[in-house]
């Protein structure tokens, strides 16, 4: 695909974006946000839904878990253009209350889309949420987190929320050790 046929595709995909009304979240939400780093990047981040300051912004993880997620980014040499950062719903649900299963079915063409274009490598799933509408089950985090699953050729990896991890120390350190595996496995591919 040119850049040109690529940037056309993707801002027909933004546009969808931000017109879509299925699921009822767009009416409250002050932005639609879709992501932030990259639009075609090796590593790719979902986690659950924006926040409050993600919503104000129009970015993804740029609340306190965002800068968690940021700092261990950092350690691990990644630069913006090695990852994609989004979530399974694009708009912010009520009260940070986590996405209902028709919300999340509603947006997953939206993240089907962006999964295709951005084509990453390697996909680390935050938190239980991304998982259940990645895989359709809803996990035992302790059973899902830390290693890599292969499907068509993509390396998923799911991990603590950053969210869980300020609220409770003992997730901090499986977060910095499952994004350093995100870094090696990036490594052995060549993405890196």
């Amino acid at each position: 695909m040119t850049e040109d046929t690529f940037n056309k595709r993707w801002e027909e995909f933004e546009k969808r974006c931000r017109s879509c009304n299925s699921c009822g979240l767009r009416k409250d939400a002050k932005n639609v946000v879709i992501y932030r780093g990259s639009r075609r990047a090796p590593l790719m981040i979902i986690g659950e839904g924006p926040g409050k300051e993600e919503d104000e912004k129009g970015l993804p993880f740029v609340g306190q878990s965002g800068k968690l997620l940021q700092t261990l980014l950092g350690i691990y040499g990644f630069k913006p253009k090695d990852y994609h950062i989004c979530n399974i719903v694009k708009c912010h649900p009520p009260e940070n209350r986590r996405p209902e299963a028709y919300e999340i079915k509603a947006c997953k063409k939206h993240l089907a889309e962006q999964f295709e274009l951005v084509k990453p490598r390697v996909v680390l799933l935050c938190g239980s949420t991304a998982y259940e509408a990645f895989f359709g089950v809803k996990p035992v985090m302790h059973d899902v987190r830390g290693f890599f699953i292969e499907r068509n050729g993509f390396y998923i990896m799911t991990t603590f929320h950053p969210a869980y991890a300020l609220r409770n120390e003992k997730g901090k350190i499986p977060l910095y050790e499952d994004m350093g595996k995100v870094r090696k496995k990036l490594e052995e591919l060549g993405a890196v």
